[in-house]
C-alpha cells in the first residue's frame, strides 16, 4: 500500500464502510464489567490525507491520566455504543456529528480495568474543527492512517505477568499501548484491509491494569 491510497475521499469511505458491513464482529459481555465506547474518527489534514483523531488525556484525570487515547468513555444508562461514542467525541474534542457518519463497529475489547470497549468508526467532515476540552484532553492529534502501514505495526512483546503478548504501535515518537493500540491495529486489518483479524487476546502493559 502507498500513501496515495489514503486520501480523504469517497472511495476510501466506501471501502471502509463495505469492509465493516461484512465483518462479523465479536461482542463481549461479562457480569461486573462496564460498557464503554471509543470513536475512531477519520478526518482530513492540511494535505487532504485521511487521519484518525488521537488524544493525550489530561494530567489531572483520576484514571489513566496522561495516556494516549481515542475519544470515548463509559455508556450512560440507555445509550448505545454509537450514541456514547458520538457524545464523547463532542465532549472531548468539540466535534459534533450525526449517526449517519458512523461506518460500523469493530470487536469489543475487554480491559484489565473492568471495561468492555466497543470501537465505533466515524467518518468525520472534511473541514472538521477540533478543540480540546481541557478537563479531559491535554492535546489532540490528527495521525495519518498510513502510519498504521509501517513495518513495525504492531510491536509485540512478552511480560512475566501474563501469557498474552503486549501490543503497541509506534506513533508520534511514542509507543501507543492497548487498548488504543489493539483498536487501531484492528482498524487497519479489518476496516482498511478487509481481513478478519482479532485483537481481544492482546495484552495491556501492567501500568494500565488499574
Amino acid at each position: 500500500m502507498v500513501p496515495g491510497e489514503f486520501g480523504f475521499n469517497s472511495d476510501l469511505k466506501r471501502r471502509i464502510g463495505a469492509n465493516l458491513e461484512t465483518f462479523e464482529r465479536h461482542s463481549y459481555r461479562r457480569a461486573g464489567m462496564k460498557p464503554a465506547a471509543v470513536a475512531i474518527t477519520l478526518v482530513s489534514d492540511e494535505s487532504d490525507r485521511t487521519c484518525f483523531v488521537l488524544t493525550r488525556r489530561a494530567s489531572k484525570l483520576r484514571a489513566h491520566s496522561g495516556q494516549w487515547a481515542l475519544p470515548g468513555g463509559r455508556l450512560d444508562d440507555g445509550e448505545t455504543p454509537e450514541e456514547a461514542a458520538l457524545r464523547e467525541l463532542d465532549e472531548e474534542v468539540g466535534l459534533t456529528v450525526d449517526h449517519e457518519r458512523v461506518l460500523g463497529l469493530l470487536d469489543d475489547y475487554p480491559t484489565r480495568s473492568g471495561f468492555v470497549i466497543t470501537p465505533v468508526v466515524v467518518w468525520g467532515p472534511r473541514d472538521a474543527q477540533l478543540a480540546a476540552n481541557p478537563s479531559e484532553v491535554a492535546e489532540i492529534y490528527r495521525v495519518p492512517i498510513v502510519e498504521l502501514e509501517g513495518p513495525e505495526v504492531p510491536r509485540l512483546r512478552e511480560i512475566p505477568e501474563s501469557n498474552r503478548p503486549v501490543i503497541s504501535i509506534p506513533l508520534l515518537g511514542h509507543d501507543i499501548h492497548a487498548p488504543t493500540a489493539a483498536v487501531l491495529y484492528q482498524l487497519r486489518e479489518v476496516a482498511v484491509r478487509g481481513l478478519n483479524t482479532r485483537v481481544a487476546h492482546f495484552e495491556q502493559p501492567v501500568f494500565a491494569w488499574s
